[in-house]
């Protein structure tokens, strides 16, 4: 028997039911883990509200990261053997597959080896956010050595690994936070510039930094009346990628100043990158080497354990972290 997280209706952190089921033996293509760790989503708390890119199917588990190792392979799993430590990388519909368990089956294409150098918990932590920066920012903006870059939110799992992930490809980096709280933060982590949005002019402000060129690229997680603001940030051909929709409010987009510069709104998942077998693999010896080299590090705001996941919940919809939460096991 193995515990695991499910939910019967959408609400707050007070929904999740911690459950005994007999975990199966994994049917083909399919891999069963003994999970060590969970690195906790916005995306799990969105889909527990029955908020996100697609409708949840009740009794629901939910869960994108994980990392442990293998007790089980099924039939035509290939270079993956009982034993292995493994990490799951998010590219499947939580309807279908989830990680909130204590034993956990999964496809074998979301399964790769752990990096010998990160613990279990590091490991957890590290895919969402660098293969959703990396796909946004390496893939489709394909930054580079003199691109500006604005970051929103950028004391997220996914922000902090967009600093990196541009800093990295030789572009100036500009994290946008709400107040100076966390600009030291960010400038130890290798952001250039940091923008406190509620205590400057954003506009004024990017316009000193770029010298009034504007950025090539913005990468917002959260949308709402701002992202019309970054837009008209962007210099001529630039583009804005959102990837996620944390405001409850609008977004528009200014529709003139976008043609007049000929700018680019793009929307972005990790499926993109993930869920493509030849990119997923560039992706991930990407990220390999990234983490070999020291550019990439995983930033772990804080680990809790399994019995506390509600107060998870209740920990990251507060939205003052400053990386991944991890749960372990």
């Amino acid at each position: 028997m193995s515990r695991s997280i499910q939910f019967a209706k959408a609400g707050g952190a007070e929904v999740l039911e911690f459950i005994d089921t007999a975990v199966p033996a994994p049917g083909p293509h399919e891999v069963r883990i003994k999970v060590k760790a969970i690195g906790i989503n916005r995306a799990e708390a969105m889909w527990r509200v029955d908020d996100y890119i697609e409708p949840v199917k009740f009794p629901a588990g939910l869960g994108y990261e994980a990392a442990g190792i293998v007790d089980a392979v099924g039939q035509d799993v290939q270079g993956i053997a009982v034993g292995d430590a493994v990490n799951v990388m998010p590219s499947f519909s939580m309807n279908e597959y989830t990680t909130y368990g204590e034993v956990i089956l999964m496809p074998a294409y979301a399964v790769i080896p752990q990096p010998k150098s990160l613990s279990f918990e590091e490991a957890a932590s590290v895919w969402m956010m660098f293969v959703t920066a990396y796909g946004a920012l390496i893939e489709t903006a394909k930054v580079g050595l003199g691109d500006f870059v604005v970051i929103p939110a950028a004391s997220s799992s996914v922000g902090l690994a967009a600093l990196q992930i541009a800093n990295y490809a030789g572009a100036t980096t500009i994290a946008l936070t709400r107040t100076s709280a966390k600009r030291a933060q960010l400038l130890e982590l290798g952001a250039k510039h940091v923008v406190a949005t509620e205590e400057v002019d954003l506009t004024q402000e990017i316009g000193r930094i770029t010298g009034g060129q504007g950025v090539r690229v913005v990468f917002d997680p959260v949308g709402g009346p701002t992202f019309s603001k970054l837009v008209s940030l962007l210099s001529f051909q630039g583009i804005a990628l959102i990837y996620g929709a944390l405001s409850p409010d609008v977004t528009s987009i200014p529709v003139l100043n976008m043609i007049s510069k000929m700018t680019t709104v793009r929307a972005h998942n990790i499926w993109g990158t993930s869920g493509d077998e030849s990119r997923r693999k560039v992706a991930v010896e990407y990220v390999l080497k990234g983490i070999e080299s020291g550019q990439l590090k995983p930033v772990i705001d804080r680990t809790f354990k399994f019995d506390e996941m509600k107060e998870v919940h209740r920990y990251l919809e507060q939205n003052g972290q400053f990386g991944k939460i991890v749960v372990t096991l």
